[in-house]
């Protein structure tokens, strides 16, 4: 990834790190895993709370069902595997048991994205979001890096009702947004600007502060919008955005369908219309490659940023 000299940090670890401090402080926190443990981390959460984890083995839909069982037993359920099951696989699951009902589950996806890489494209989920914020009553979060992961386990956990969390497989950069705290529904100004707006989410938001940096050098002054809730979105921020700018680029390691841009679109067509460009994935699926690799290909990198950045203005005049 696009992180130059910075130190990459895993929201994976603290994912499974803020489980473990959520277990001390609630014994009504339980957390379910469909036999990825190791690799999403709720491993660290099972090895101090043996009786409130339960590994429902490859079997994604039932540990669905149990996790809106125990939901209304009055549990705090956190449910996690790769988003490509968390969510395809176990879609209808989700909407009759979880989404339906409002039970109190966190689904929490890792491996999202075209950055899982060489496990190709059966298992690079683009479709998650779109699948989740085409919910009733369900949250959708897409924290931007490790901090964030944290403060954002700890938000969910506070709420009541389902919620889905995604992030991916790579280590990501910090980019400075644990240091503001995290509310859902709520974004991040990270840095302000009059030309242009530039609203990302996940780790394109490091990709979008470079891409801000590289603007600059041409004169272009870029906001950029740390957006870390898909759903409910922030509109009062994109509506401010669009007011102070008249140009966005929304910036997704997710299908340019029902995802982030689609909301921002939707926020800003019936308000206050503006060109908005929206950069993800195409109507197409991923292929198999290193991350870094992938990532450059399908142009979700701070220089495919700046090109869409170039697209969007010319709309504007």
């Amino acid at each position: 990834m696009e992180a130059g000299s910075l130190k990459l940090e895993s929201q994976r670890k603290e994912y499974g790190r803020a489980l473990t401090e959520l277990g001390a402080k609630d014994k009504d926190v339980v957390v379910l895993d469909a036999d990825l443990s190791v690799s999403t981390r709720t491993a660290d959460f099972g090895k101090i709370y043996k009786d409130r984890f339960f590994n429902c083995g490859v079997s994604e839909a039932n540990m669905m069902a149990t996790a809106a069982g125990l939901a209304m037993a009055g549990k705090t359920v956190f449910a996690s595997t790769f988003a490509v099951f968390a969510t395809g696989l176990t879609y209808n699951q989700i909407r009759q048991s979880i989404a339906y009902p409002s039970a109190n589950v966190k689904i929490v996806a890792s491996h999202a994205g075209l950055s899982v890489g060489p496990d190709g494209a059966t298992h690079q989920m683009f479709e998650d979001i779109g699948l989740m914020r085409g919910l009733p009553n369900m949250t959708v979060v897409v924290p931007a890096d490790a901090a964030e992961t944290h403060q954002a386990t700890f938000e969910l956990a506070g709420m009541k009702g389902p919620a889905y969390m995604r992030f991916g497989r790579a280590d990501v950069p910090p980019v400075g947004a644990g240091q503001v705290p995290f509310r859902i529904g709520r974004a991040q100004v990270l840095r302000d600007g009059k030309d242009v707006a530039i609203i990302a989410t996940g780790q394109l938001v490091h990709a979008a502060l470079r891409a801000s940096s590289m603007l600059g050098e041409r004169g272009v002054d870029a906001c950029v919008v740390n957006m870390s809730t898909i759903k409910p979105l922030d509109t009062s921020t994109v509506l401010a955005c669009a007011r102070k700018t008249g140009a966005i680029v929304t910036a997704e390691e997710h299908s340019i369908i029902n995802g982030l841009g689609d909301a921002v679109c939707s926020a800003v067509a019936g308000n206050y219309p503006v060109p908005v460009w929206k950069l993800g994935i195409n109507d197409t699926f991923g292929e198999s490659g290193q991350a870094e690799e992938l990532m450059v290909r399908y142009g979700l990198t701070a220089e495919g940023i700046v090109d869409s950045v170039v697209k969007v203005m010319k709309l504007r005049q």
